[in-house]
């Protein structure tokens, strides 16, 4: 077996269940956090800035290193929650956020989480997951989700063709599984993407039914 077949190899077998404890916190551990770009996304915040309800309960699933967080709190949202399975992780989201009474820190598999909320952000969460999961995904948050509650975000408009995430697709991929328990208010080419994934992103605004 070649290098380049080894390591695809290693990768599958990683990946088998990209959600695993382990394997995200390993990727932390080595530094290897590629998705994590550095700021809250302009789609984001831009949306958030006119999002009136400063104390809706907002929650964040596979959250990183939380950048949209710190803009929720610099602009008076006051009920954050913010999960990811990676300790390391949220270890350092704990210390980043230690004074922050407007921020509960949850060290969980998003898929056992049990809460109730307004409105869910998604970043990199949702291409983290395997396609055959991705109907346990709209499931779920809508089962989180208050009446009319949202999920808002950004999901990739490509295909990485890879067996380890990021997982891309389409919107006419995605529909089919979210349109069971959302309507679609928004699922559009996103305008205002970060340079580096221009043209490769689709802003959701999807109110639960």
């Amino acid at each position: 077996m070649s290098k380049e077949e080894n390591d695809i190899a290693c990768c599958v077998t990683q990946c088998e269940n990209p959600l695993d404890q382990n394997y995200w916190n390993e990727r932390w551990q080595k530094n290897e956090t590629g998705w994590d770009v550095g700021q809250a996304l302009p789609a984001i915040t831009e949306y958030m800035a006119q999002y009136h309800n400063k104390n809706a309960a907002i929650l964040i699933p596979g959250c990183g290193n939380a950048y949209e967080a710190e803009f929720l709190i610099a602009n008076g949202f006051t009920n954050i929650t913010l999960i990811d399975i990676a300790p390391k992780a949220v270890e350092a989201l704990k210390e980043k956020f230690a004074d922050k009474t407007q921020i509960n820190v949850l060290c969980e598999d998003f898929f056992n989480h049990q809460g109730s909320y307004d409105l869910i952000i998604e970043q990199t969460f949702f291409c983290a997951i395997p396609p055959a999961s991705r109907n346990e995904y709209s499931k779920k948050t809508a089962s989180i989700l208050n009446g009319k509650g949202k999920i808002i975000g950004v999901l990739f408009d490509k295909q990485f063709n890879q067996p380890f995430p990021p997982f891309g697709g389409c919107p006419c991929e995605y529909k089919p599984i979210f349109e069971p328990y959302y309507f679609i208010k928004t699922m559009d080419e996103c305008y205002n993407s970060i340079p580096p994934r221009a043209n490769s992103e689709v802003f959701i605004n999807l109110i639960k039914k």
